[in-house]
């Protein structure tokens, strides 16, 4: 079965840095679009940034953009988020997902979360 592990999550600075990872295997990802989402204490969970992992096509929140860089690796079958300019209202725990178009788009898959705490 398809599994999710993230992983890079700590505590850092505002202003600073981290590199998310998500190691995916059990499947073929070739078609899906593999995702990032966070939920922070309170609130609900929220779309982060999200790649197309056969042509790379990549959006984000707008709360993300010009901060936060996904990518994917496709000999490693993992995906990253790269978050800079860190601010304390981005600290959550992160999650990757995983969209298999051929079942309907759902998010059917996900990891375990990252928590990533951003002090001030």
């Amino acid at each position: 079965q398809v599994q999710l592990a993230e992983s890079g999550g700590g505590l850092v600075q505002a202003g600073g840095s981290l590199r998310l990872s998500c190691a995916a295997s059990g499947g073929t990802f070739s078609t899906y679009v593999m995702g990032w989402f966070r939920q922070a204490p309170g609130k609900e969970r929220e779309f982060v940034a999200l790649l197309s992992w056969r042509r790379g096509d990549t959006d984000y929140a707008d709360s993300v953009k010009g901060r936060f860089t996904i990518s994917r690796d496709n000999a490693k079958n993992t995906v990253y988020l790269q978050m800079n300019s860190l601010k304390p209202e981005d600290t959550a725990v992160y999650y990757c997902a995983a969209n298999d178009p051929g079942r309907g788009g759902a998010w059917h898959y996900w990891g375990q979360g990252t928590q990533v705490t951003v002090s001030s």
